[in-house]
């Protein structure tokens, strides 16, 4: 029957809701790379539901570790004094896993947005307490995402995204997303006393799956260690097994300041995100009293979630999925830059990491390209007006690959 057309009530994110409200694609199942929407028909998960299902769907030892949390402690906040088990032991295994030396870990609720706001807002509030109230410009790339939130709409590099809201964030600005000089030049232009954090994904995602020029990362980095400006690592998609490790960023072999986190580290199975600092941005919040950071959510630190959490990362540790990651990498390399050949792709962006994009020639081409994927019963996403993207769970095989590449392929010959 393909989608209801029953007018919804329910509001899309980031939809044009004149043409989504009678059409709908209403899933109902999921299983491992697999899903089912309620007529019955079959769709491999391309795209892990928005960068996030690493571990595949379905998997019931999360839902009973959720469940048997939730008879014991449903729920209960983790202000002032107060913690539970769970939030304790999370916050000590992602403290571990950091490649930051004595990190410590403020968690948020739901998504990277929350994330980000939190990592800005420690910024700034850290030159704050060090004596440098106006180092507070952010810099950040062309083409990245970084939530949708005040502060990650003001900091974000896609201008379709910041259009029609008003100035989000002041004392904000961007530069090329693939260029050190770029950034070396906007360090000079607004003066490093007056800049408080460059914030960077290591791979770019939702703004099209730009990995980073061979030197890039190593490049950024020191030049924010030679300026003495914090340099944030928005690993909220390049997060646990994306690109191979836990956070993406080891990769390169650098040490950021602050890390984002959210989406993979509990493989959407309930929400959670949240902030790692190193032992540099905790030191004076930590060393001495009188310095209360009034910054929090109600729900951060929910033991349910963060039950699904430590869950989620037994699961990636146990079954190898760091390790299959690189091998995803070289899965999708092999498949999908054959199309190069086709006359209406004018790149395939592959090699780091379990994601890809495939940027066709023609403008406005890619919403057309996904929705012939989804009839071919492969669900990708379209990155931009020409970029679709490719992000499967860590689970997939490679000839579940080999499938997302025959669609693509039939597609762009439809």
């Amino acid at each position: 029957m393909g989608p209801r057309t029953q007018d919804t009530r329910l509001w899309h994110p980031f939809s044009d809701m004149a043409t989504v409200r009678d059409r709908e694609l209403v899933i109902t199942r999921g299983e491992d790379v697999w899903l089912w929407d309620e007529d019955g028909n079959r769709y491999l998960d391309a795209f892990a539901s928005l960068w996030y299902t690493n571990i595949g769907h379905g998997r019931s030892e999360i839902a009973d570790a959720v469940a048997a949390q939730m008879r014991e402690l449903e729920a209960f906040t983790i202000f002032f004094d107060y913690a539970n088990r769970p939030a304790l032991e999370l916050a000590e295994l992602l403290a571990e896993l950091s490649p930051m030396p004595g990190s410590r870990v403020m968690l948020t609720p739901g998504g990277g947005s929350e994330a980000i706001d939190t990592a800005v807002k420690m910024a700034r509030r850290y030159w704050f307490e060090m004596g440098q109230p106006d180092r507070r410009h952010v810099v950040s790339r062309a083409h990245a995402y970084h939530g949708s939130n005040g502060i990650g709409t003001g900091i974000g590099g896609i201008d379709a995204n910041r259009d029609g809201w008003g100035a989000a964030l002041p004392e904000t600005s961007r530069v090329g997303h693939d260029s050190v000089e770029a950034l070396e030049g906007e360090i000079a232009r607004v003066g490093a006393d007056r800049i408080a954090a460059f914030v960077c994904e290591p791979v770019m995602g939702a703004g099209g799956v730009h990995p980073p020029p061979p030197g890039y990362i190593e490049g950024v980095a020191a030049l924010c260690r030679a300026h003495d400006i914090l340099f944030v690592c928005d690993s909220v998609i390049c997060g646990f097994g994306r690109l191979g490790t836990w956070f993406g960023i080891e990769r390169w072999n650098v040490e950021p300041d602050v890390i984002t986190f959210a989406k993979g580290v509990t493989s959407g199975y309930l929400p959670l995100g949240g902030v790692l600092f190193g032992a540099r941005v905790c030191e004076p919040f930590w060393s001495e009293p009188g310095r209360m950071v009034r910054h929090g959510y109600t729900f951060a630190g929910h033991p349910a979630c963060c039950t699904a959490a430590l869950a989620n990362i037994a699961v990636i540790d146990r079954e190898g999925l760091l390790d299959r990651a690189l091998e995803i990498e070289r899965d999708l390399t092999a498949v999908l830059r054959p199309l190069e050949d086709h006359p209406a792709v004018a790149e395939v962006r592959s090699g780091t990491g379990a994601m890809a994009a495939v940027e066709l020639v023609e403008e406005g081409g890619a919403p057309g390209l996904m929705m012939r994927m989804r009839a071919a019963g492969v669900l990708v996403r379209a990155s931009s007006p020409t970029a679709v993207a490719v992000c499967p769970p860590l689970t997939i095989t490679r000839e579940q690959v080999d499938t997302i590449g025959e669609a693509f392929a039939h597609s762009l010959g439809a």
